[in-house]
């Protein structure tokens, strides 16, 4: 049987990143490749008191189908929660989602035509290029530097007419891949940018809870609070198993995105939402989130001391994330991420390949020389000896 496969189809390509998964799940493999938070933040009692709870007190509604937007008490958290983010929200603007990623399906599915421009950060999450390519943008890296996205670029790349973008697409908070933040003044000059070009932002915040010492400045979408869509997860304080998300978005879109949604999966699980719900409403998250970030700092200052001791004279240089999961590093000239893979594989130890978070495969080519390293799923101990193996990948790889 010979199946035509849509355009779209053809377009979709697996993620790289749950490619190289698949061998780290072999024993003896160290990986600092996957995106995982901790399963030692998973709150396995409070998930389970709750899910008896809920099954007692209300399991036929929990096990039934549900409204499309989400789970009452839930939105209402979230709109509460989003205070923090200096956001004014109204429950009637929270779509509780499949994980985030779907809210950016639904974003890519309601405001991607073929040929439409959108503008992206460089590097950005891989994982929102896979939902953005299918629906055949035409994807702008705008310039990046430590402090996200430059705002005069931003301008310049915006379009004019018929070519404006669509949307610029953002993780201003501990970003996937490079764990950088953009600055309070950075952050200004965009939503600035945004306001005078009638830009609309797509916010991504999965990690902005994970800070070490100092939370981060508020949100871009509390300052284009008409143009943005604010999107988050409790897979990064809670549980990534639960599959649940949410997105915050202006009155004007909330119905095509919900539609979206319902053609999708008419509904998040309603039983997830309902435990959740139970388990958030006592004040739980302010006991529990600071736990996840005290291990965090102690796992991130663990591979930032390693990096030091091991790579020292062999012209390695990275970052300091101030929070999140993800630290970027830049291999000497000459060196390519794929090969020090291979090489790092044979020897026990995994990561990423920087080149898949670049927003064309010639973009990714130019940075063949940097990769991302995760120190959330590796102990203290792991990192020590993950880094030692690195480290002697990296000089047997060394042009010669």
């Amino acid at each position: 049987m010979h199946w035509t496969l849509a355009r779209r189809a053809e377009k979709m390509n697996p993620s790289v990143i749950r490619e190289i998964l698949k061998v780290t799940e072999k024993p003896g493999i160290i990986s600092f490749a996957g995106g995982l938070p901790s399963p030692q933040t998973f709150p396995i009692a409070a998930m389970r008191e709750a899910c008896e709870r809920v099954l007692k007190d209300d399991g036929q509604a929990a096990l039934q189908y549900a409204a499309s937007e989400g789970y009452t008490p839930l939105r209402e958290w979230v709109a509460h929660d989003l205070f923090k983010q200096g956001m004014t929200v109204h429950p009637e603007q929270v779509l509780i989602t499949t994980g985030s990623q779907q809210g950016l399906d639904l974003v890519a599915k309601i405001l991607i035509d073929a040929g439409s421009r959108i503008l992206v950060e460089t590097p950005t999450y891989l994982g929102a290029l896979q939902a953005f390519t299918p629906m055949e943008p035409n994807v702008v890296s705008v310039d990046s530097d430590e402090h996200g996205v430059d705002a005069k670029d931003l301008r310049d790349k915006v379009g004019t007419g018929a070519d404006n973008a669509r949307f610029v697409y953002l993780l201003p908070n501990f970003q996937n891949p490079t764990g950088r933040s953009m600055s309070e003044e950075r952050r200004a000059a965009v939503a600035q940018v945004a306001i005078e070009c009638g830009l609309p932002i797509i916010e991504d915040n999965p990690y902005g809870d994970l800070w070490f010492d100092a939370p981060p400045p508020p949100s871009l979408s509390s300052r284009h609070p008409g143009g943005s869509v604010y999107l988050g997860s409790f897979s990064k304080i809670l549980a990534p198993g639960l599959r649940l998300g949410y997105l915050v978005a202006p009155t004007a879109l909330y119905p095509k995105l919900l539609q979206a949604k319902q053609a999708a999966d008419l509904h998040t699980p309603s039983f997830n939402q309902r435990m959740v719900a139970e388990v958030l409403k006592d004040g739980f998250i302010e006991r529990h989130v600071p736990t996840i970030r005290a291990l965090y700092k102690q796992q991130c200052a663990a591979m930032l001391a390693a990096l030091e001791r091991e790579m020292a004279g062999l012209g390695l240089t990275w970052n300091r994330p101030v929070g999140g999961m993800f630290l970027w590093v830049q291999l000497p000239k000459g060196l390519k991420a794929t090969s020090l893979l291979a090489k790092a594989l044979e020897k026990g130890v995994a990561f990423v390949p920087g080149s898949a978070f670049y927003a064309t495969p010639e973009e990714g080519r130019a940075h063949e020389s940097t990769l991302r390293l995760s120190f959330v799923t590796a102990t203290v101990d792991e990192i020590a000896t993950g880094m030692t193996a690195l480290a002697a990948a990296v000089r047997e790889s060394m042009p010669h």
